[in-house]
């Protein structure tokens, strides 16, 4: 699989800053890169999850009938990665059409920032204030996440996000559109897929990638 290094706070392309040295972005600087497949598959899936061994992979688990994997990304280096994200889309009786995003990062990456089209690089000041919006499952972990908002970013209205800590990293969920933060009302568990080994292989891909 051929892929382009990008930035993982913005769209711009990097380039490396010296043949043998790191990665430079005209807009943030040095930057550890963005590794994105232009079509979400099962081959570049398993070759996301070699690259990114050090981090889990999350997705909601299991996928309803008729979801599919339609995005996977990380940041870093192989075997030193310091984020990843994954899309699945699919439909809701209530909402139609929806798309959810999850993305754990280590502190200070602005992954998750982007993918939810907040305007810090960190989740800020707003987690842990007050009870937590919804709690979700990861695994036999509850991992507890409160709403960050997304006032003066484009298209303000047409999501919900919600930011939590799980194993010393940020957990962001991303749900389009804003009314499928409803799907977290439930017992909402989410797996590290990089545990699977041969049940990957009934993961269903396809779709447009949803748009961060």
């Amino acid at each position: 699989m051929s892929l382009e290094a990008g930035c993982p706070r913005c769209p711009i392309p990097v380039a490396r800053s010296t043949p043998a040295g790191g990665w430079c972005c005209p807009e943030h600087g040095p930057v550890p890169p963005l590794w994105r497949p232009a079509e979400a598959g099962y081959e570049c899936f398993v070759e996301h999850l070699g690259r990114s061994a050090n981090l889990p992979t999350y997705l909601p688990w299991p996928l309803g009938p008729g979801w599919q994997v339609t995005d996977v990304a990380s940041v870093g280096e192989p075997g030193r990665a310091v984020a990843t994200v994954t899309g699945c889309s699919g439909s809701t009786a209530l909402d139609g059409p929806v798309d959810v995003l999850v993305v754990a990062e280590d502190p200070g990456t602005g992954l998750g920032a982007r993918v939810a089209g907040t305007r810090h690089v960190d989740a800020g000041g707003e987690v842990g204030l007050g009870p937590p919006a919804v709690v979700v499952r990861l695994g036999s972990q509850t991992v507890r996440m409160w709403p960050v908002s997304v006032h003066d970013g484009a298209g303000e209205w047409d999501r919900s996000v919600v930011v939590g800590e799980a194993h010393g990293r940020w957990l962001w969920l991303v749900l389009r559109p804003a009314s499928a933060i409803l799907l977290l009302a439930g017992d909402w568990i989410m797996r590290d897929v990089s545990e699977l080994g041969p049940q990957l292989v009934e993961l269903s891909f396809g779709g447009p990638r949803p748009p961060w």
